[in-house]
């Protein structure tokens, strides 16, 4: 229970600076090229997991698993984890973090959908709460940062979507979590790879400086500003924040399960604008601060409703 909570407390700290960091590695890096580097490195950080979770079920890949893991990588780090980028380049780190931290509402939807999952009266309840709380943060009627929110919502919408499509594939395949997530960096980290190589072309190249909003993707570089006074966010935000967070997270999925690991996304929309205030100066407004602790107080009946759920199974055993 201790190692738990542990691996739960240190997750959340990585995962809190997750927004802060990017954001501060992002004014020397472009978009991609920071997500390149980020996924590379925390890849490369949860592979050794992943190996030894393989061994242990005797599962040897196949072409029909990295088919599985050239999906989900384009679905997380491609599309969600790029859009997510944008979002704090455009956004308020505080805001995109409480925003974010709302995938597991669009995974939930996403479940129903696709799985055929139940939906229980808490989900609805915390779905309803979250949806609130959403529309208290962004006021649509008086938008000051459209583009900042919107990618923010998008980007959460995405990876609720590569969060369930990890789980089908995970089940179809027979791997764990683990497994999933380090090859789906890694898979993920290639496809972008090539997708940047593709951009630096001259005749790519030249139509997307044509259009406007194609700019910030044209001749995307790799290896510019990556020396020495940046190595330690690059290092932070790659090898602590992206591979150890996600390898705490698992360490607490895998000793505590579900409910201990959700306290995660539990703490996260706390302690990043806490973070955000005392290292960047960021101020949070009255709309935002009520905005997230609505989401907050749906993310109490979550876990409410886990105990309840893991509780009622243990008096059927």
């Amino acid at each position: 229970m201790k190692k738990s909570l542990l691996y739960v407390l240190f997750s959340t700290v990585l995962f809190s600076l997750m927004e802060i960091s990017l954001k501060i590695a992002g004014s020397q890096f472009n978009p991609m090229q920071l997500n390149l580097i980020r996924f590379t490195l925390g890849g490369l950080v949860i592979l050794p997991f992943a190996i030894v979770r393989l061994k242990k079920l005797r599962h040897r890949l196949t072409v029909a698993d990295w088919k599985i893991f050239s999906f989900t990588g384009l679905l997380c780090v491609v599309v969600s984890m790029t859009l997510y980028q944008l979002a704090i380049v455009y956004g308020e780190p505080a805001i995109v973090a409480v925003l974010f931290s709302c995938n597991p509402v669009f995974a939930l939807i996403f479940a129903y959908l696709i799985l055929k999952e139940n939906i229980s009266r808490t989900d609805i309840i915390s779905l309803i709460l979250s949806v609130v709380g959403l529309l208290v943060i962004i006021d649509p009627f008086k938008l000051t940062n459209p583009i900042g929110i919107s990618l923010a919502i998008l980007a959460a919408a995405t990876f609720g979507f590569y969060s369930i499509m990890s789980q089908a594939s995970s089940l179809k395949i027979h791997v764990d979590g683990v497994i999933m997530t380090g090859f789906t960096f890694i898979a993920g980290a290639v496809e972008l790879l090539v997708i940047i190589l593709v951009t630096k072309i001259p005749a790519v190249a030249s139509y997307m400086e044509s259009v406007s909003w194609l700019k910030a993707f044209a001749d995307v570089p790799i290896f510019t500003n990556v020396n020495l006074p940046n190595l330690w966010i690059l290092a932070f935000v790659g090898i602590g924040v992206t591979g150890g967070g996600f390898a705490f997270y698992f360490l607490a999925l895998q000793n505590g399960g579900v409910s201990m690991a959700s306290l995660v996304f539990f703490f996260k929309p706390v302690l990043s604008p806490i973070f955000a205030y005392f290292l960047i100066g960021e101020q949070i407004g009255l709309r935002s601060t009520i905005g997230i602790m609505i989401i907050i107080l749906g993310s109490i009946v979550t876990l409410y409703g886990y105990y309840a759920a893991n509780k009622a199974e243990r008096e059927l055993e």
